[in-house]
């Protein structure tokens, strides 16, 4: 690793350890020309993903669009920091599981659903009024009553 001080191409690792709830490990170097110490970061590359859009477009898969989305559905609810962090992952890995190289936004908002499901049914509820772009009180109150069967069954 070249040192950020001097340029040199020549440094040694003088400590490492996880970072980042294990996804990344932090190093520690020491550079064997000036002697200085800096610290690297070292994370799995994850293959690129491409995003095929409604208007058969494809841009590359971006973590940061599925946690807006996610934030604005969880507005107002019990729902911390870590959880939606956990349900981005989540996704994200979902998706770099799929093993495909494209993947429809359709897929990725079904992903969501899924996981917003487990964790909170009224940003479920937002999430899908959005996503699936209900247009009338009938096909809403389908989703409703749909979410209530699913809940009612996993009682009995």
């Amino acid at each position: 690793m070249r040192c950020q001080f001097c340029g040199s191409p020549d440094s040694r690792v003088v400590d490492s350890r996880p970072a980042d709830d294990g996804n990344t490990i932090r190093r520690r170097r020491v550079c064997s020309n000036c002697g200085r110490r800096f610290t690297t970061y070292e994370k799995v590359e994850t293959p690129q993903i491409l995003v095929i859009k409604k208007d058969s477009s494809r841009e590359l898969f971006d973590a940061q669009k599925v946690r807006s989305g996610i934030i604005a559905a969880c507005h107002k609810r019990p729902v911390t920091a870590a959880q939606i962090e956990k349900v981005v992952n989540s996704v994200e890995q979902l998706a770099v599981n799929s093993m495909q190289e494209e993947i429809t936004t359709r897929q990725i908002g079904e992903m969501v659903m899924d996981e917003l499901r487990k964790l909170d049914e009224v940003a479920y509820i937002r999430f899908a009024s959005v996503y699936r772009q209900f247009t009338d009180i009938p096909s809403f109150m389908n989703e409703l009553n749909r979410l209530l069967g699913d809940g009612k069954e996993a009682r009995e």
